[in-house]
């Protein structure tokens, strides 16, 4: 198997979604889009695993490779590529199928519950979870859900935190494949920690990063048993 991984910055990469793909025997072609890499063509691939990253989905004026990039993922989703999308990549899931991302009545982060949906109790990705997930937050905007599309886990603040297209295309607001090694670097670039400590306050880095230590291994084990179940059902299937 190949599998297309779009990254939008160097310190968001799979994380354990990677590990999956290893373990698997997939092969891993990365495109690091922020850094001017050009997009190959998607029918080379078997699946599309596309991660998070700081800009918004709408930014194609000052980043014209994101228009590029939504319309290979609209064409590669509705020509039937199996597809998985974290934080940024679930928006552009969503903007590559016609809905609107637009942004939240105020930014989520840190260590916040997901509730899954009844359609979820019933998804071959989604089912056996947790009905109230355990998830890691880091985001500020949001997305309608695309005509056909099946929510599966919401937020009171967030209604739209999942959703599944078609049979093969899914995507996650949340992050569950951080490691501590990630969450480290995400602390040491500059942007992300000033926003932390704008929207949580001074102090609330170490603090985060202290909860999320604590919590890693379980964040980590629902992350992997949603992968493994996408890959199992869409990708090897």
């Amino acid at each position: 198997m190949r599998t297309l991984v779009l990254q939008h910055i160097a310190c968001e990469p799979p994380g354990e979604y990677e590990e999956v793909l290893r373990d698997r025997g997939s092969e891993i072609h990365r495109v690091e889009l922020d850094e001017g890499e050009d997009l190959p063509d998607w029918r080379a691939f078997d699946a599309i695993v596309a991660m998070g990253g700081p800009m918004s989905v709408n930014d194609d004026a000052d980043l014209p490779w994101l228009t590029r990039e939504k319309r290979m993922i609209g064409e590669a989703v509705r020509g039937g590529i199996p597809y998985w999308g974290a934080c940024l990549g679930v928006q552009l899931l969503a903007a590559s199928l016609g809905a609107s991302v637009y942004a939240g009545p105020a930014p989520e982060v840190g260590l916040m519950t997901v509730a899954l949906t009844d359609e979820a109790l019933d998804d071959p990705v989604f089912a056996g979870l947790p009905r109230e997930l355990l998830t890691l937050q880091w985001h500020g905007d949001t997305f309608d859900l695309p005509e056909g599309s099946t929510l599966l886990a919401g937020s009171s603040a967030y209604p739209n935190q999942a959703f599944r297209w078609g049979a093969k295309a899914y995507g996650v607001q949340f992050h569950l494949e951080v490691r501590t090694d990630m969450a480290e670097e995400w602390a040491r670039v500059p942007a992300y920690a000033e926003y932390l400590e704008r929207v949580l306050g001074p102090g609330s880095l170490p603090r985060l990063l202290e909860e999320f230590g604590e919590r890693e291994r379980e964040l980590r084990e629902h992350g992997r048993t949603l992968f493994e179940r996408w890959f199992e059902v869409t990708a090897a299937g």
